[in-house]
């Protein structure tokens, strides 16, 4: 805004002084909001729900009150004593056999000596009932032991041939990795989101001094000699898919070969929130957020492309000779709303107040929209169009019909303005779902797929290469898939480094089938127990 001189400000008319009030106003009033917004994101809850942002209390005793939800443990054999004033709620039947399912069983017997029981009871004044029987679970850190293979050579009498018994693949040569080793430390890193050096001071205390080099080399070298193999043939499968979803987050590399502070990206593409047989998710990095890279890797993708509003998604919908159709987010529709009530139950008007608001009533017309897609989310794809096009979609004809009524000029929210800007502009990719049934409403589900790389971003800061950048978008890649297939990440990295050295000299990759993880051909070790 104008810096004015006081002789200036005599000069104006009663007119130009209004003016310059109002808009003193409106950036004073555009200054506290994005104040208040910048403290709501970092200091407050990240919820959106309607109902929360109207102005509900939240809890902020979560401990307290998740503790209040959880059914208490019987613990029997300890009888009650009168000190005891409260009663507790029983578990409901059942539910302790559910919690200890699938977990191996040790027996431990109690019993009195024949010596014992005739001291207690008299000469053969006892007769034995049925065992009283309760369950505790042990917990038993990780065990190490040093495994030293000793191989049988055998030479022939009469010529130059030597023969030596068969013996496991090596993982890597002259390494003391093996696949239970290099799998605990990816396991630690990438799914449990513990910096390296962490993992190996961890190691240190339990008497394994490995140097963080040494495990960063094992991570990228088995990443980049093996387990790109099956990510690979995961990406080939991904595309062959109707429907995928997108999303990327900053992934700083300092050893890309730019100045400092450059920032790469990291990309996540993930299998349509209604694919049920084969659930992929994939990340790929790259230097920068060019729609080139996208087009590289869904290279022979025929269909809809879920994301947010980034342009060079749109770009791919525009060009006519790619058969991708690109589809946007209705979370990101609604968030700029979201984020314009917050400030205002910050600044305290009334319920009234804010339930008159433009920020409220566009949320409520999108909460409608979202309270029948739950309805629906069980049905099959051709039963969830007819049900889109019979209820959805007069409602969202409605919505961008009264959206269209508002001029965000005349809104003093800068939030507020910003989502009418956002519907207005993607009107045409937010309508899309409503074109097929196997569409989800948002791209909620691939965001939820690249938030663990950014809780291990905020831990580990960096990927200090781009092979080392590579290698974790391969790790990232088979452990999201394996837990979004039900899968143990630990075990099924464990399975695949076992398995995929024994078939480096194939000639063929068919031995991958096997591997995938959705395959019956997968151990019974590398499953979750059935919930």
């Amino acid at each position: 805004m104008k810096q004015y001189s006081a002789e200036e400000l005599n000069q104006m008319n009663k007119e130009d002084v209004i003016a310059l009030l109002l808009q003193s106003q409106k950036q004073n009033a555009l200054f506290w909001e994005q104040l208040a917004t910048m403290q709501a994101q970092r200091f407050g809850r990240k919820t959106e729900k309607l109902e929360e942002l109207a102005g509900q209390l939240g809890m902020f005793n979560e401990a307290e009150a998740e503790a209040e939800k959880a059914e208490p443990e019987d613990e029997t054999g300890e009888p009650e004593t009168e000190e005891i004033t409260y009663t507790r709620t029983k578990r409901p039947k059942g539910k302790l056999d559910e919690m200890l399912k699938g977990l191996p069983v040790r027996e431990e017997r109690h019993e009195l000596s024949e010596e014992e029981l005739t001291e207690v009871f008299g000469e053969n004044g006892w007769k034995q009932l049925p065992d009283e029987v309760y369950r505790k679970l042990e917990y038993h850190p990780a065990t190490k032991e040093v495994v030293e293979h000793h191989i049988a050579v055998y030479a022939a009498k009469k010529e130059d041939r030597i023969v030596r018994a068969p013996h496991p693949a090596e993982l890597l040569n002259h390494s003391i990795a093996t696949p239970s080793l290099v799998a605990g430390i990816m396991n630690g890193k990438y799914t449990n989101a513990m910096p390296l050096y962490r993992i190996a001071q961890e190691l240190e205390r339990t008497g394994v001094k490995i140097p963080v080099p040494t495990l960063a080399n094992w991570v990228i070298r088995c990443g980049e000699r093996y387990l790109s193999l099956v990510a690979e043939r995961l990406q080939a499968e991904l595309r062959k898919l109707p429907i995928l979803q997108a999303d990327e987050t900053v992934c700083n590399v300092p050893k890309d070969g730019r100045h400092a502070n450059s920032e790469s990206r990291m990309f996540v593409y993930r299998s349509g929130e209604f694919e049920r047989e084969k659930v992929i998710i994939l990340y790929d990095y790259r230097k920068t957020r060019s729609s080139e890279h996208v087009l590289e890797f869904l290279e022979g993708f025929s269909g809809i492309l879920v994301s947010d509003a980034f342009g060079g998604y749109h770009a791919i919908d525009r060009k006519e000779h790619i058969p991708i159709r690109n589809a946007n987010c209705w979370a990101h529709a609604r968030r700029s709303f979201a984020d314009a009530l917050k400030v205002m139950k910050k600044s305290g008007p009334s319920k009234q107040r804010v339930k008159k608001s433009v920020a409220y009533q566009a949320l409520d017309r999108i909460a409608s929209l979202y309270a029948l897609e739950e309805q629906w989310k069980d049905l099959s794809p051709e039963e969830r169009y007819n049900r889109r096009q019979e209820h959805s979609k007069p409602l969202v004809e409605a919505y961008f019909a009264w959206i269209k009524t508002i001029d965000p000029e005349t809104v003093v929210s800068e939030n507020t303005r910003k989502g009418l800007r956002y519907s207005i502009n993607q009107e045409q990719y937010l309508k899309v779902f409503l074109d097929d049934g196997s569409v989800p409403i948002d791209n909620s589900a691939c965001e939820r797929a690249i938030r663990p790389f950014c809780v291990g971003r905020n831990n580990w800061h960096i990927c200090d290469s781009i092979h080392g950048a590579k290698a974790s978008a391969v790790v990232y890649s088979l452990v999201e898939t394996a837990k979004a297939n039900r899968l143990k990440p630990y075990e099924y990295l464990k399975h695949l480094l076992t398995e995929i050295p024994k078939h480096m000299d194939d000639s063929d990759t068919a031995f991958l089938n096997d591997l995938l993880p959705w395959s019956d051909a997968l151990p019974d070790i590398c499953r979750k127990p059935a919930p």
